[in-house]
């Protein structure tokens, strides 16, 4: 299965410079956030798989003009061709704006969860905005990661989790993939290609 990850910034070459059949081939698109509804509408029709998102900080106007043709999967778990992926979106609040949260407010969304996950039998790609606490955040206060992600890691070892939120310019050494036990961490940041077993 291979799966389109987005995320931050806009791909010139699937947007400003886009050409048919670009999107040929992918069986699923997931946004991190932080990309305009027009782009993420763009690309859903121009490509025919579908699209997951989850909101970024920034995406304050989604309430109104959400990306058209598209799928939110805040707080979800939700299955496609037998992947389980579950979807927390929003950054740490820093300034009260919209999909921010304290630590306190995401560890409660996490556990209003709990049951769904265990029910599933796990997951298998958890889609956020930010990234997890130590593992490719960055050291300002709107950047650092949530802590509550590494129980959730913990305990049901999903396969992979996809974060955006850190533009890869603020540091050109960090990783774009880290592994931290049997879960593979990925930086959706502009675009990346992921290839996945099912």
């Amino acid at each position: 299965m291979k799966l389109l990850l987005i995320s931050d910034k806009e791909s010139p070459y699937l947007w400003d410079y886009y050409q048919p059949g670009r999107l040929d081939g992918f069986d699923l698109m997931i946004s991190c956030g932080d990309l305009s509804a027009s782009y993420l509408s763009f690309l859903v029709t121009m490509g025919k798989p579908p699209l997951l998102y989850v909101h970024g900080n920034h995406d304050s106007t989604y309430g109104q003009f959400p990306p058209e043709g598209c799928d939110c999967i805040e707080d979800q778990l939700v299955v496609v061709k037998g992947l389980r992926i579950l979807g927390l979106g929003g950054s740490p609040l820093y300034s009260h704006g919209p999909y921010q949260y304290t630590e306190q407010q995401m560890t409660w969304r996490i556990r209003k969860l709990w049951f769904r996950l265990h029910r599933a039998g796990g997951v298998d790609i958890v889609v956020t905005h930010s990234p997890a606490k130590g593992y490719g955040d960055g050291k300002d206060y709107a950047h650092r990661g949530f802590s509550c992600f590494l129980p959730l890691l913990d305990r049901y070892k999903p396969r992979y989790f996809i974060h955006g939120h850190i533009h890869k310019d603020y540091d050109v050494n960090r990783p774009r993939i880290i592994q931290r036990g049997e879960t593979t961490i990925i930086n959706a940041y502009e675009k990346y290609v992921l290839d996945i077993s099912v």
